[in-house]
């Protein structure tokens, strides 16, 4: 198993390279063609292919729902992220430890299979790890009510960013 150190040399090196990322996208001149209808010209916003409508003319369709996708993060934001990918719907977290339990760690993967804000169209998946007296961490059972529990928060919060997001 990776140790916290290793972890969090290879998040300062993602951190890095997104940065270096950015800055490149920075250097790009507004006359460049624009992949993205209503594009503004400080950049592509990622969360705007949520906001809009059908995603008509060369935007991209995305099939996940844009309230379940914030709220997922939202309720998520506690752990770290490994993962996130907005067009397939699938968010994988890093292993979490609680620091009043330091001998246990979580680890979730959210998937938005619907583009509805629906309770079937959201799937969680909680990994639980135990540390034995070896210092080994090893799989553990996860309640079942766990992943429910998790599952209607992100609901609840979807319908929050909802109706904050409602205009009236």
């Amino acid at each position: 198993m990776p140790s916290e150190t290793g972890v969090l040399k290879k998040s300062l090196r993602v951190g890095l390279a997104i940065l270096a990322a950015a800055s490149l996208a920075a250097c790009a001149s507004n006359s460049a063609p624009k992949t993205f209808d209503g594009q503004e010209p400080q950049g592509f916003n990622p969360f705007s292919v949520f906001e809009g409508g059908s995603g008509g003319g060369d935007r991209p369709a995305v099939s996940v729902n844009g309230y379940l996708w914030r709220a997922a993060l939202d309720t998520l934001s506690f752990m770290p992220l490994s993962s996130a990918d907005p067009y397939g719907g699938v968010i994988i977290t890093d292993w979490y430890v609680n620091p009043e339990k330091p001998d246990e760690r979580f680890k979730a993967t959210v998937y938005i299979l619907d583009s509805r804000l629906r309770a079937d169209g959201l799937n969680v998946a909680i990994f639980r790890q135990v540390r034995d007296a070896k210092g080994t961490w090893t799989e553990a059972q996860v309640n079942a009510q766990t992943e429910v529990d998790v599952e209607n928060a992100i609901l609840t919060r979807a319908r929050q960013v909802r109706l904050s997001s409602a205009p009236g």
